[in-house]
């Protein structure tokens, strides 16, 4: 596995991708509830009604209490609300993740390498490259992750409509084509939560590489969901306050619209109290420890799939250049 680390990168996108894909697809439920835990409000003053979000005065008490609701709500296809727009997102995302990554990760290492410099495994190197690839990424994608929430949030019919219908919505309210956008400020904030998962990731690999020769999949997985709750609690209130600014579901008493994430985060602290930045921690986390910890075992197994096919392609070449 040790030819891992030069694994060039299109074997890194297509694994990456391929993997990312394939994990969120598998816990997609847990996403659409933390969606609608994070969006409800629930008032410290008793005497106000809370709400659940546009058209949506359910309350909800647990992780388990919302997955029922949804489907009392929707029926069991409600926890799939938004599941075209998500992998769509969950795909261009990580393409343009995996791709900015293994790009930066490459000049540095040429850099490195003609400066005659020593490539040390510096968690500070690894955070920096995994910010490059974050920040890029945030730019294309934002549009879907905004159209994936609105569907997300949305019951019965609302929440069925399809990614185009949602999109001309959005263009067609007041925000305009900047609404597609909301939430990019805060999103780039956020470029922190993937560059805190893949640079620990990263660095405590790359200290297993040193140990062993090559990493096997409950390694994998360990290191991978571990570093995703790492950044998960870290950066959860920005997380709670970009699903509210993307949802459109929650605003100020007077009916004003949030004017950005500090907006959001000031009025949960007065209306909720300081424990509500966290609401919707544990299936965030849940769905974090499961899809980080399944796509980087999945990537390492792809990228090896990869790596071998090409060795036995060329191998094929060169026998049947050979035989000429």
């Amino acid at each position: 596995m040790a030819s891992n680390n030069h694994v060039d990168p299109w074997k890194s996108v297509l694994s990456g991708t391929g993997a990312a894909i394939l994990a969120n697809f598998l816990v997609y439920p847990l996403d659409v509830v933390k969606t609608r835990l994070q969006v409800h409000v629930q008032h410290l003053d008793k005497d106000k009604p809370n709400d659940g979000g546009s058209g949506n005065d359910r309350n909800y008490y647990s992780t388990w209490n919302a997955v029922l609701k949804v489907i009392q709500d929707d029926g069991m296809s409600g926890l799939y609300n938004g599941l075209g727009s998500s992998i769509l997102g969950t795909a261009s995302m990580n393409f343009a993740y995996f791709y900015w990554s293994a790009v930066a990760r490459t000049i540095h290492r040429e850099v490195i390498r003609a400066r005659g410099l020593s490539d040390s495994n510096s968690i500070v190197k690894e955070l920096g490259l995994g910010a490059a690839g974050g920040a890029m990424a945030q730019l294309c994608t934002t549009p879907i992750s905004t159209i994936s929430t609105r569907q997300q949030v949305g019951k019965g019919a609302t929440g069925r409509v399809s990614m185009w219908a949602c999109a001309k919505s959005i263009v067609g309210s007041d925000d305009g084509w900047p609404g597609l956008w909301t939430g990019l400020k805060v999103n780039l904030i956020l470029v922190v939560n993937p560059m805190i998962t893949y640079g620990v990731y990263q660095w405590l690999r790359n200290i297993l590489l040193n140990l062993r020769k090559e990493l096997n999949s409950f390694d994998a997985f360990l290191l991978g969901a571990l570093s995703k709750i790492i950044a998960t609690i870290v950066t959860h209130p920005l997380i709670v306050a970009k699903t509210t600014l993307q949802s459109k579901s929650v605003g100020h008493e007077e009916g004003k619209p949030f004017k950005g994430f500090t907006d959001v985060l000031i009025f949960i602290l007065r209306n909720e109290g300081f424990l509500r930045l966290y609401k919707g921690l544990a299936p965030q986390i849940t769905k974090g420890f499961l899809v980080q910890g399944l796509m980087m075992l999945f990537k390492e197994r792809m990228e090896t799939l990869l790596v071998s096919a090409a060795h036995r392609n060329r191998l094929r070449l060169s026998k049947f250049r050979g035989r000429r």
